[in-house]
Formats: structure tokens, sequence, C-alpha cells
């Protein structure tokens, strides 16, 4: 059966770019008659809102997605942990107490996230104490995995090529869990077969492919989509504040009007088509 699931972050209201993920992730799982899941990504310290939890429901109920609610990050602490403590013992994470300024100082190249940690850490030796990050170390990392592949519905099959990223965090200062980490853990617990999200987080699959092998975790098929931009090309986000799904439910705009028109422009930009070029991809929204 095919499993989609659509997992926002409590950290700000849903606008249109929102609605148009969880559009193709429903109905990509309901078209092959499959379940479409929400997950609520709260972790993320401060700047989670347990209030807008409720929100997101509304937002989906209004836009009449149909989808089985699963547990939060919140509540699956304890995984993140286990996985990271098994990773620990095949001795290829380490600690790390760099700030981001000390990283973006010493850094000598760019990878997809910004700039490169130069495994400052990883030759300083063991770090005291628990205030520390800690990072994989990613050339050991890959000499134990081998080349891997993993496969997009719209792009093929795609070598796995997680060096771009260097060192990641995986277990963070200020949270559990790093993104990378919780996120691939998650959809394995979830059961989720087909990862739909935007093009803008396609060089992250690297990541998670290899962390999916070092783990022993299932290995999903990606459909990653065009990203809706504003008219400066610009991704729609919440730090710029794009216009909340909450505020246009709430001024009387019927929902299922907005869906058909998101669903109107997936079909004029064949979202489902597996022919499509990721470099058109991206730039037929913008």
């Amino acid at each position: 059966m095919t499993v989609t699931r659509f997992a926002p972050s409590p950290n700000g209201p849903l606008h249109l770019g929102h609605a148009y993920s969880a559009i193709v992730a429903h109905d990509r799982a309901m078209r092959d008659g499959g379940e479409f899941l929400l997950r609520i990504e709260d972790i993320d310290g401060a700047r989670s809102r347990p209030e807008l939890a409720q929100e997101f429901r509304d937002d989906l109920d209004w836009l009449q997605l149909q989808y089985r609610e699963v547990a939060p990050q919140s509540e699956r602490i304890a995984s993140y942990r286990t996985a990271a403590n098994e990773l620990r013992a095949m001795g290829i994470l380490y600690p790390c107490t760099c700030t981001r300024a000390e990283v973006a100082a010493a850094a000598v190249a760019q990878g997809p996230d910004g700039p490169l940690y130069p495994s400052t850490c990883l030759r300083r030796g063991p770090v005291p104490g628990p205030d520390v990050a800690w990072r994989l170390d990613m050339e050991q990392a890959t000499l134990l995995a081998g080349p891997l592949e993993w496969t997009d519905e719209r792009h093929g099959v795609q070598l796995a090529r997680p060096e771009l990223f260097g060192d990641v965090v995986l277990w963070r200062k200020d949270a559990p869990a790093s993104y990378h980490l919780a996120a691939t853990l998650d959809d394995a617990a979830d059961g989720v077969t087909h990862v739909t999200r935007g093009v803008d987080l396609f060089q992250a699959t690297h990541i998670h492919r290899l962390i999916q092998h070092l783990l022993g975790l299932p290995v999903p098929v990606w459909h990653h989509h065009p990203v809706l931009v504003e008219s400066d090309g610009r991704k729609l986000a919440k730090r710029r504040d794009a216009p909340a799904l909450a505020d246009r439910r709430r001024a009387g705009e019927d929902g299922r009007a907005v869906a058909a028109e998101v669903r109107a422009s997936l079909s004029g930009h064949g979202l489902f088509d597996t022919g499509i070029s990721l470099s058109d991809a991206i730039n037929q929204l913008s």
C-alpha cells in the first residue's frame, strides 16, 4: 500500500506552499488507494508552538484532505537516542563543540547546506562535557556503506552522494536530533513508502539514504515536486510572512476551491510526469 506523509513544523502558520505539498502527498497516496499521514515535527525548541498543531489539522480539513495523524516527534525522542547510540557504537559519530560562527570562519568550501565543516573536532579527539553536538564522520560512514542508490519517481535512479554535505550534525546541542536523523527514522517507523517533498530538499536525500543503510531501515521511493515561489523567484516561506491558510479559512474562502486551484496547477505542470527534468521542475513555477 502506498503511504505518504505531510510533516509540518509548528513554528509558523501554513501557507499556500504547504497546501501544495500536502495535496501532492495526499493525491499521490489516494491515486493508489493508499494512506496519507500527518506528522507534527515539534522538536525545534522554543520555536515550536504547540497551539499551531490544531491549526494544521483545521487547514487540512478545510482543504478536504483525508489523513491519519501519527505520533509527533516530541513523542519519539527515545527512538532518536537509540539510533544515535547505535551510530556511536559503530564509531562513526563524534562530539563537536564548534559554533556556527566558528564553522563558517574555518570552512574552506561550501556544501548544499552552507559552509562545509572542516572536521575540526574529529582531529581534536574526545571532547568532555555534555554541551556538544554529534557529527557523522562522513568519510568512515561512506566507506562502511559503499555505493548506494535511491530512486525519485520523477527523476529516476540517483547515485547517493552524501559526502557533498561533509560531517553533518545528527544530534544537536539545542534539540534532540537533526532533521536528517529524525525525519529518516520517522518515515521508517510510520511505514512511509513514498516520500513526497519539494525539490529544495532533493539534495538532503543523499544523506537520508546513507542513514537508512547504516541503520538497516527500509528504503522508500522519493517524489520531489516543484515549490511555489514569490514574484521575485524566492520560495514561499513562513519567515517572509506568506499569507496564512488559517487567515484565508477564517475569512470564509472555500477550501475545496483553493485545493482545486492547486490541483489545476499540478496538472498544468506535469507533477506526476516522471519524464520531466529536475531543472525544468524547479523552473516551471518560477
